[in-house]
């Protein structure tokens, strides 16, 4: 047992001291027992020390044996040097006096060991193969106190170059707009005593730039009531037409799920409600779902007929807005867009790897075009009520343009 008690305490000596040399009272650092690393290296410097006092030709040549030791010995002291550097890292201070401390520990972790007797090489790989497995295992029923640190890895990630993080929108953003992670967009502010249009607008995402998202906000001038975020659960089309769609959902008596949707309800009501596509119903298969929802009015491109585009359609939603049914009767439209869907054509490069900036110009040039032609449908139409909303981020487009984005948030908009 002295064989694995002292490379362990030795690497737990090179772990532990620094951290209690600079605890401060009420830090939150989670930090393992022992360095997996230095334990390691200190199996592999016991097994090479006895080793090659063992080779003849080898304990003939004072050199060589020296330069063994020095290389572990120094790499065992680098170890501990990074590990220390990122404790100090976490911790926002920048060291001095505490860089000695490493070279100290290292070495009375050499003393410690320097009579253990060795494994063989092929029993200190199984140790080190059980003991990671044990630090795993240990890990995930108590994550808050690891057996290990990983100084190198560790190392490797604080060093490696950061990308954007992208899952969650910033604070600042929260402090401007209402951010939420619901599906009830639609039904929270959905007004029954007029006529509402719901727009599903292709591709719509929360960019990174955050006065990318200003500037979109500003085409709204004059009609916007309350500006924000929602999370969604899918990145699908189809999956954001029915989600923004439902009143409630229920169990029934043997636990399937039971989904009543808002044109439902309106119907029961005596609204009439109207889906718009500018597209083939068999995109995204709606022709086999859509019709499930309960809309009075269902409309799609013609089969085999041009397909339309979202200035063609706002004039037929447009015209629905001016020639109600009756004078006192209100409708529902909800309207999913087209031309933000990609992959974009004619971008004036190779249509198979076009550039970001390109992809950018146009991209920036269609959904302003679009958010702005809404806009102006509800200065038109002051007594609608418009909810508007991305279904998600430009998920299909080219990674490096998608990156330009939020994962899965997506923004919404409340006019009139």
């Amino acid at each position: 047992m002295t064989r694995l008690f002292y490379p362990l305490l030795a690497s737990a000596l090179i772990t532990i001291t620094p951290f209690l040399i600079t605890f401060e009272k009420g830090q939150n650092i989670v930090r393992g027992v022992a360095s997996f690393d230095a334990f390691a290296i200190m199996l592999l410097f016991i097994w090479v020390r006895q080793t090659t006092k063992k080779k003849v030709w080898w304990s003939q040549s004072k050199f060589f044996w020296l330069f063994i030791t020095f290389s572990l010995a120094f790499t065992l002291i680098l170890d501990a040097e990074i590990d220390l550097q990122y404790l100090l890292t976490q911790k926002e201070q920048n060291g001095t006096w505490q860089y000695i401390i490493p070279v100290l520990t290292s070495a009375i972790a050499i003393m410690l060991t320097w009579k253990t007797k060795p494994f063989k090489f092929a029993e200190s790989s199984f140790i080190l193969f059980i003991a990671l497995i044990t630090h795993l295992l240990a890990f995930s029923y108590y994550p808050a106190q690891p057996l290990f640190q990983f100084p190198l890895i560790n190392h490797l990630k604080q060093t490696a170059p950061k990308t954007e993080v992208r899952s969650d929108l910033p604070k600042s953003f929260s402090k401007h707009y209402l951010v939420t992670d619901s599906a009830s967009i639609t039904k929270n502010y959905l007004d029954t005593t007029r006529t509402n249009v719901l727009i599903l607008v292709e591709s719509w995402g929360i960019p990174l730039d955050s006065i990318r998202f200003e500037n979109q906000l500003s085409l709204f001038n004059g009609t916007l009531m309350l500006a924000g975020a929602h999370h969604r659960m899918y990145s699908r089309t189809r999956t954001a037409e029915r989600e923004d769609l439902i009143y409630k959902i229920n169990r029934n008596a043997v636990g399937l799920r039971d989904t009543t949707f808002i044109p439902e309800i309106l119907q029961s009501q005596g609204i009439q409600t109207n889906f718009i596509y500018g597209g083939d119903s068999t995109e995204h298969q709606r022709n086999k779902y859509i019709n499930k929802v309960g809309f009075d009015k269902i409309s799609f491109a013609k089969t085999g007929e041009k397909k339309l585009s979202d200035a063609q359609t706002i004039l037929i939603i447009d015209s629905l807005l001016q020639n109600p049914i009756s004078e006192h009767s209100h409708l529902f439209i909800a309207w999913t867009t087209r031309d933000t869907k990609f992959p974009f054509q004619n971008l004036g490069d190779n249509p198979y790897t076009p550039t970001a900036t390109a992809i950018d110009s146009t991209y920036t040039q269609k959904i302003n075009a679009t958010l702005l032609s809404i806009a102006n449908l509800a200065r038109k139409h002051p007594k609608v009520r418009f909810i508007v909303q991305g279904d998600h981020n430009p998920i299909l487009s080219p990674k490096e343009f998608q990156e330009h984005f939020y994962k899965r948030w997506v923004p919404f908009v409340v006019l009139n």
